[in-house]
């Protein structure tokens, strides 16, 4: 039987973390504008060995896989994903991905990045139902989610604080029956 690759897109190849990457992480922190698309959290730049500490975590656990994201044409790293959260029993998850190369931005490879992601869920780890979330002014990633096939169940109004302006969170969701559907297409 021939499978179809799990770890290989158009653009993108989900990798294992190398200890050379923690340096572009703490070097992409440095980048407001990446952590305010990126996370809900305070944005505040990290240390190499901070980033190392949190991918050990995430690593560690058994309810979450964690990529780094790198480019097919030359192995350039730009960013990482993860399916965290998982609950075996009901076979579902949730998906976080980030492009931290602002070169990179808006040029397909977060979409790559997600089919990839989307495929391991449910190919390799037989998961039923993958979620998401992002915040509203990040309209790179709600189009992103859209073209892979997540529905948007959802709207978490006035989620989000910045800068003492309020935005929604915006709750996405795939079922396994819904992304089968877009792979004979």
């Amino acid at each position: 039987m021939e499978f179809k690759p799990l770890f290989t897109g158009k653009l993108v190849r989900l990798a294992a973390p190398r200890l050379e990457d923690s340096e572009y992480f703490a070097k992409w922190s440095e980048n407001d504008e990446y952590l305010r698309i990126m996370d809900n959290d305070p944005a505040r730049p990290i240390t190499p060995e901070t980033w190392t500490e949190f991918q050990s975590g995430m690593t560690a656990s058994s309810n979450g896989f964690h990529f780094h994201l790198r480019t097919l044409a030359d192995d350039t790293l730009i960013g990482c994903a993860g399916l965290f959260g998982i609950q075996w029993m009901h076979q579902v998850a949730s998906l976080g991905i980030a492009i931290g190369d602002p070169a990179y931005w808006g040029k397909g490879y977060g979409t790559d990045g997600l089919k990839l992601l989307l495929g391991y869920a449910f190919r390799e780890l037989n998961l039923y139902r993958v979620g998401s979330s992002t915040i509203s002014y990040n309209i790179r990633s709600i189009k992103a989610h859209e073209k892979v096939g997540f529905c948007q169940e959802g709207i978490q109004r006035s989620f989000i604080q910045r800068e003492g302006r309020r935005f929604d969170l915006i709750i996405f969701g795939i079922l396994r029956p819904e992304w089968e559907a877009l792979q004979t297409r």
